[in-house]
């Protein structure tokens, strides 16, 4: 047989089984990124990144988004530390800070004052 005919019956069997024991694609891309997590970050950077996401569950995942791209593409040197970790965040909080603004409604309402006035 051809290495290719045999890498499809692999994957087909390993489909088989995954299915077989409820491992979905879902969680496949949970396990690849928290791998890919694992070689970029150290200790004290995940357990600063997982203590994010308790709180803030959209700015985590943009943060592993940006962190898992930056590892595809070859641009991050080394594991990043707690205090890499924090510079990262400043940025991604930098460019998705979102202003607030307040705006007053005032009702005018006409006060029984008003009439006796004349």
């Amino acid at each position: 047989m051809a290495d290719d005919e045999l890498e499809a019956i692999r994957r087909q069997r390993m489909a088989e089984l995954q299915a077989k024991h409820g491992v979905s694609a879902e969680s496949r891309e949970t396990d690849m990124r928290n791998s890919i997590l694992a070689q970029v970050l150290d200790q004290s950077a995940r357990a600063r990144l997982s203590n994010l996401a308790l709180v803030k569950p959209e700015k985590a995942n943009a943060v592993e988004n940006y962190l898992i791209q930056m590892a595809r593409f070859g641009k991050l040197g080394g594991k990043i530390s707690e205090s890499g970790l924090i510079e990262i965040l400043e940025k991604v909080s930098q460019q998705t800070e979102k202003k607030t603004t307040v705006t007053f409604n005032r009702r005018r309402v006409m006060d029984s004052d008003d009439e006796d006035d004349y």
